[in-house]
């Protein structure tokens, strides 16, 4: 392939907008998971009348945990079908296309799981060793799950306006 090919840039390939799409599909597939924990976590059952199901259960019911983590995966969900659709609205290099994609598919999901362990596990993943919350192994693995996304938000959200400027302004 030319060189020259490499660093023309042009709108997002349609492969990749799909499967930035399916990703935020799946993501609110898991949304939908995690409902249904946090729902029989609250209930300490799973009961789903009329089926003759009534079982016991003991799941963590910190509600504010569970809807942190349904949240996440709904939000993150619908920002990658978004970047999906509006994919064709930015122009960037393949190479700027191939950080965009891959930061914003770390973004949303490291996000989001450490998200569901926080529930979990009880932790909030905010500090290493706690901070003001409880301490704890779970917690510091949780934390340091945070930093890969965290750099990845700032790589995504300024390719997608810089891509985003590039295309309104050929126009």
């Amino acid at each position: 392939m030319d060189a020259s090919l490499q660093t023309t840039a042009a709108t997002m390939k349609d492969r990749m907008r799909g499967l930035l799409f399916f990703n935020g599909v799946a993501l609110l597939a898991l949304a939908i998971v995690i409902g249904w924990v946090w729902f029989f976590a609250l209930l300490g059952r799973i009961v789903l009348w009329p089926l003759p199901i009534d079982i016991p259960v003991s799941l963590p019911d910190d509600s504010r945990a569970w809807r942190m983590a349904h949240m996440e995966a709904i939000t993150q969900g619908l920002m990658l079908m978004a970047f999906g659709i509006g994919g064709q609205f930015m122009r960037l290099t393949p190479r700027l296309f191939t950080w965009f994609f891959w930061s914003a598919l770390v973004t949303a999901w490291l996000f989001t799981v450490p998200a569901i362990f926080n529930a979990i596990f009880g932790t909030r993943g905010l500090a290493f060793g706690g901070g003001p919350f409880d301490p704890g192994l779970a917690n510091d693995i949780i934390y340091l799950f945070g930093w890969p996304p965290v750099l990845a938000v700032h790589i995504m959200l300024g390719l997608a306006l810089y891509g985003v400027w590039r295309y309104i302004s050929d126009r």
